[in-house]
């Protein structure tokens, strides 16, 4: 049984387009896609941007993953990259709001 953790990513490319691939290193994975050595895709739209990030179980789910998101309509796409409501994302940018606003007066 394999300890690597599997991701399942999104990155906007430079024409504005999505590229969805899997890694089980991303540190590697993402310089690999702006020196365009990871994908014939990406290698003709960089620079690329990591704009989402999902854990999987394993590879299977992460292959099962990344081709249920390859399916999506680029408005499915859209919806997923969202921040939901109670990521930590969604509260940093509400803490930083929050503090913003009682700085101003």
């Amino acid at each position: 049984m394999s300890s690597k953790q599997w991701l399942v990513y999104i990155l906007r490319c430079k024409d504005g387009s999505f590229y969805t691939g899997i890694t089980s290193d991303l540190t590697k994975r993402l310089p690999a896609h702006q020196d365009g050595t990871a994908s014939r895709y990406t290698r003709s739209r960089l620079p690329v941007k990591l704009v989402y990030l999902e854990s999987a179980a394993n590879r299977s789910a992460a292959t099962k993953r990344e081709l249920m998101i390859k399916r999506m309509s680029r408005s499915r796409k859209e919806i997923l990259l969202r921040p939901r409501k109670n990521s930590p994302t969604s509260q940093d940018r509400k803490a930083a709001k929050k503090q913003t606003n009682s700085t101003r007066g």
